[in-house]
């Protein structure tokens, strides 16, 4: 009989270390999971992470907020509200 395929879970180095920092085992925890956990018990480090990520994207939000100026949302003129 054939071993089952271990399937292997990736989750952001950042939630990880925030776990450790708070000593949370993270076995068996999906990275969603773990984030929605972790916004609740340590929302200081949630808002650290979410601003890191802004300021890492800072480029390509410019860029979309700029296409969406010039363009338009996709599917507007079909709007009837």
């Amino acid at each position: 009989m054939a071993e089952p395929e271990l399937k292997k879970i990736e989750i952001e180095p950042a939630l990880l270390e925030q776990a450790a920092r708070l000593g949370i085992d993270v076995t068996g925890v999906d990275e969603r999971s773990l984030r929605l956990y972790l916004q609740k018990v340590d929302p200081a480090g949630a808002e650290a992470r979410a601003r890191r990520w802004a300021e890492e994207n800072a480029e390509a939000l410019e860029a979309y907020r700029a296409r969406i100026e010039r363009d338009g949302v996709f599917g507007e003129d079909f709007r009837t509200w």
